[in-house]
């Protein structure tokens, strides 16, 4: 177990860095064909950054085990607010100044409220994951057309063009986008492997598996990018990156069970983590936006995200 444990740990780094090379090849190409930085921010590194939700919820809904892809898309985005924001906003309280994420977070709080909808009869149907896959292009389409006309000095439009690669070859960035098309689902594939010989073994329901191994392991990549971006004083940014995280995590991860393994899931994805999910979601929100005027993440704030995700792992495990 011990060693299907190191295996799972490998293919999580070979996942993780097989979405950054990725991000990274598909944000210069956009750059170098004349896509704009906030566009390449809002949609692509957003979507970059829930790439390897996207390869293990495919990877697991083909392999039959829906409740796996389920519990990846609602605890991603739990372990992304609770636990990311949490120890961010911990060692740094994260400052928000950008009208853009105003805009952003209602469109969170919808799809997250469709979601626990969704699964409140605990079957996912394919009609369901065509919506979601198809608000998915609707929200891209939409973030795409907020970003032409965001306000002028929002500061999350400097904040993206410092992140966004330059002076990197078509060739190369080409090079990338296809190793990380081709490293992503493999890596994906042997990760879900190991997560369910290391679940058979402790006696985990596939759900459980989903929500908290394969969950936090998928999201080191957003706690690494939101540590270096306050500490960058990219406070916007890092936030950012969380909110569009999350909204694709609800409209492409959790299509891809509907969409390939539509059927009955566990009654606790519906009964349980979809309300720790909408009711951290609107946390997040009344944090952000507190009534004294101050927007921002203070470290009072995130302790008590912190103490949230702990609280919820024990009601996991207990």
């Amino acid at each position: 177990m011990i060693l299907e444990a190191g295996y799972f740990l490998v293919w999580l780094v070979v996942l993780s860095w097989a979405a950054d090379r990725f991000v990274y090849g598909a944000s210069a190409l956009a750059k170098n064909i004349g896509v704009s930085p906030m566009i390449i921010g809002l949609t692509i590194v957003a979507m970059g950054s829930s790439a390897p939700e996207i390869m293990v919820a495919a990877t697991a809904s083909f392999n039959g085990v829906a409740d796996t892809a389920v519990g990846n898309a609602l605890g991603s985005n739990i372990t992304n607010i609770a636990l990311v924001l949490g120890l961010t906003a911990l060692l740094k309280p994260l400052s928000i100044a950008s009208s853009t994420l105003k805009k952003e977070m209602p469109i969170l709080l919808l799809v997250c409220v469709m979601a626990v909808y969704f699964l409140s009869d605990f079957v996912l149907t394919r009609f369901e994951g065509i919506i979601l896959i198809m608000l998915f292009f609707v929200t891209i389409g939409g973030l795409t057309w907020m970003s032409l006309n965001m306000d002028k000095g929002d500061p999350l439009e400097p904040e993206t063009e410092n992140e966004i690669p330059s002076n990197v070859t078509t060739s190369k960035a080409i090079f990338w986008v296809i190793v990380g098309m081709i490293v992503l689902p493999l890596s994906a594939h042997f990760m879900v492997g190991s997560a369910e010989i290391i679940a058979r073994y402790f006696g985990l329901s596939e759900l459980v598996i989903g929500l908290t191994i394969i969950a936090i392991g998928t999201s080191l990549p957003e706690l690494a990018a939101c540590i270096a971006g306050v500490l960058k004083n990219e406070d916007d940014l890092a936030l950012g990156n969380i909110i569009g995280s999350n909204i694709f995590n609800i409209l492409a991860v959790l299509a891809m069970p509907g969409l390939i393994s539509p059927g009955a899931i566990d009654s606790n994805a519906a009964s349980r983590d979809g309300y720790v999910m909408l009711g951290l979601t609107v946390l997040l929100i009344i944090f952000s936006f507190n009534f004294r005027g101050s927007r921002r993440i203070n470290r009072v704030e995130g302790l008590c995200l912190l103490a949230c995700f702990g609280a919820y792992q024990f009601l996991l495990f207990s």
